[in-house]
């Protein structure tokens, strides 16, 4: 659920609610609404929300489980390097 998106994306960013409420210009009220599922954001919002954590909003919606890495201004190299990294992680 959306809720829960937000609140791991949050925590595995190591921020508060606070930090979070401050990166996206809305209360800590707000955030804590979204991750006990009393409020959803708003379409603008849940724009916001995906280009914040660097996800599309299908993710945020659990429409698609894939996530994505800006490797914008990168080199070839430096790209394969990372590649391979997550590679190796994958075991």
């Amino acid at each position: 659920m959306l809720n829960e998106r937000i609140k791991r994306l949050r925590k595995a960013n190591g921020l508060t609610q606070v930090e979070l409420a401050r990166g996206l210009n809305v209360s800590k009220q707000c955030v804590s609404n979204w991750e006990n599922n009393n409020i959803l954001p708003s379409i603008d919002m849940l724009v916001k929300i995906a280009d914040y954590f660097s996800v599309t909003t299908d993710y945020l919606l659990c429409l698609d489980n894939r996530r994505i890495l800006d490797v914008n201004g990168l080199t070839d190299v430096q790209i394969e390097h990372i590649r391979r990294i997550i590679d190796d992680i994958r075991g």
